[in-house]
């Protein structure tokens, strides 16, 4: 065995304790079906994975479960990341009524994440750089504009991007960013739970590894989706929960940029298209009549 494959084998075995394993039933009760939740995700290593922004963790060897979090905030965001293919499947977030917004601007703050041994990272010089590609956010600079500014410098952490065609990434995916922003007020929503990402888990999902024979392999997704679920205590509906999904091809040719009603689909639907169970850790009930179908008008949509 080589000195790079002893030191793969070492670094993951190393981060055995700190992944997940796959998803099992929980204890609910029963008796009451606001309870029941069959594919909840455990919470005994990892209490954070039971929030409802967060999908069901694919988990074993392959997969770390990173917490960002701020002092004097909380829990910023979290990301499932890939090891192998150095890229992460998603980013999941939320807003509520506590989120204000500084209107800070972008700090620029690009950094690796250095909470991802080294040798399983990604950064500009040997992944970004020269790939043609720009470093796609997924929880968004605009997404984060609320002090303290550590929130949005760590939006620019490398495990929280994708790389993404320059006319799609400031264009329709912008667009739609900005629509999903345009839910985080008070007359909307209680509580906001975003998630993000790219589809990396399978090769006819992916469109294209640049640098494919070298040490350094950028992995680019074929397709880019966001899940939102949005609790209102205002409606008497399914107890106050909503969801709507959006899939979208990474190219360049998107005659309106503007319109990002064509890419809707419920959650069940992107669930098939992504092989991600989304708000997993929602009461069944609720989770149900939510992903089955998206009421558009509930979004201002037609």
């Amino acid at each position: 065995m080589n000195r790079q494959a002893l030191h793969s084998l070492f670094l993951i075995t190393a981060l055995l304790p700190v992944v997940f394993c796959g998803c099992t039933s929980n204890d609910d009760d029963h008796r009451n079906p606001a309870t029941v939740n069959t594919n909840a995700n455990p919470h005994g290593q990892h209490p954070e994975a039971g929030r409802l922004e967060i999908p069901h963790l694919k988990g074993g060897y392959q997969n770390m479960f990173l917490v960002k979090r701020v002092v004097g905030y909380g829990i910023n965001f979290c990301i499932e990341w890939d090891i192998v293919k150095k890229a992460q499947r998603w980013t999941a977030f939320r807003w509520d009524k506590s989120y204000h917004d500084d209107n800070i601007g972008r700090t620029e703050a690009w950094s690796e994440d250095f909470d991802i041994p080294e040798f399983y990272r990604t950064n500009r010089e040997d992944f970004y750089s020269g790939s043609g590609y720009t470093r796609g956010h997924m929880i968004a600079s605009e997404d984060r504009q609320q002090r303290p500014i550590a929130l949005n410098e760590q939006t620019f952490l490398y495990s929280n991007m994708q790389p993404q065609l320059y006319d799609f990434n400031g264009g329709i995916w912008a667009k739609l960013e900005a629509k999903v922003r345009s839910w985080n007020n008070d007359a909307f929503r209680d509580t906001l739970y975003v998630c993000k990402g790219g589809t990396i888990d399978n090769s006819s999902q992916i469109l294209e590894i640049v640098r494919k024979n070298t040490a350094y392999q950028l992995l680019v997704p074929k397709y880019f989706f966001m899940a939102v679920l949005c609790k209102d205590p205002r409606s008497t509906t399914n107890g106050g929960y909503k969801a709507i999904g959006f899939f979208l091809e990474h190219r360049r040719d998107y005659a309106d940029e503007k319109n990002v009603a064509p890419y809707i689909v419920s959650i069940d639907e992107l669930e098939r298209l992504t092989g991600i169970d989304f708000f997993c850790n929602l009461p069944d009930l609720y989770e149900e009549a939510a992903e089955s179908a998206v009421v558009r008008t509930a979004w201002g949509f037609r």
